[in-house]
């Protein structure tokens, strides 16, 4: 593998590589095969930010107790976009921190300005979307200031390092983790992440949400191995899944169970002298389980 870096150019001499990109970047520079979410169409970028200064008990209060928001706050959006806010999302999620007197907020929704969706392994996109983020959030921070009880004397407190990606590339990967298997909570023996988060798909006007209700998914350990290339192993949101199971899969708590996969699997793959498609999947998921995963 040859790297650019600041340094200069170098060669990396790996017997087995970790794609932990999130974008699959190893992967299709290493000519595998991916794709782009539904022909094309994926899922929105975002830009997270936190207020502090927030009498959280009258906000609390007055919001309820479900993180997303109620229909007054919808209408409210609504009232001060028709004034000119530049609020896109209407629907807009509002969490609890451990630090008091503080929220945090994922109301941005980022596309082109013609209403594009936002590739950000394009430079232009990323651009955009960061820009954009920024001036959305302080769009979102001023009308909960003006509007929401308890943060009148609210303050951005910071926003996420960059722009939240939900989604680029995806491996074509031995197995595909289906929108069926999400849907109907599908068990594995194969299995290396057991999940129960639902499909939350922002690729539209609104979120799309599919609830799993007191039960999971398992994501599968081919899922994570891009097709055709036998050293190279993937841990992040660009594993082999349909575009709704993505929407669900691709969420953090997941990507730190991918990565744990990714790194057992390297060790008995190097210690067996087989291809990573080849290791003893059984063995994997022992070794998992006795590092606390839940399998």
């Amino acid at each position: 593998m040859i790297l650019e870096s600041n340094a200069g150019r170098v060669a990396v001499h790996a017997k087995r590589t970790i794609d932990a990109s999130g974008d699959a970047a190893v992967v299709a520079r290493a000519g595998g095969d991916y794709y782009f979410g539904d022909g094309g169409r994926i899922q929105n970028p975002t830009m997270f930010f936190r207020l502090g200064g927030v009498d959280t008990e009258a906000f609390w209060s007055a919001y309820g107790s479900d993180t997303i928001c109620p229909p007054w706050v919808t209408d409210a959006i609504r009232s001060a976009r028709a004034d000119g806010a530049e609020l896109p999302r209407e629907k807009v999620w509002i969490f609890r921190t451990p630090r008091p007197g503080e929220l945090l907020v994922n109301a941005t929704r980022l596309a082109g300005r013609d209403g594009r969706v936002l590739n950000v392994i394009d430079p232009e996109d990323f651009t955009i979307a960061e820009i954009d983020g920024r001036r959305q959030m302080r769009e979102y921070a001023d009308f909960l200031r003006e509007t929401l009880p308890g943060c009148a004397d609210a303050y951005v407190v910071d926003t996420g390092v960059e722009v939240g990606i939900r989604q680029t590339r995806s491996i074509a990967a031995e197995v595909t983790l289906r929108n069926d298997d999400v849907v109907n909570c599908r068990k594995r023996d194969d299995a290396i992440v057991r999940s129960p988060w639902p499909i939350e798909l922002h690729d539209g006007a609104r979120p799309k949400l599919h609830w799993l209700l007191d039960d999971w998914y398992e994501v599968p350990y081919g899922a994570l191995l891009p097709m055709g290339l036998d050293d190279v192993i993937v841990a992040g949101r660009c594993l082999g899944a349909e575009h709704e199971a993505l929407a669900s899969a691709r969420v953090t708590a997941q990507c730190f169970e991918y990565g744990h996969a990714a790194a057992r699997a390297v060790t008995l793959s190097l210690e067996a002298d087989v291809a990573l498609r080849d290791i003893d999947v059984t063995e994997l998921r022992r070794a998992m389980r006795r590092a606390g995963s839940s399998l």
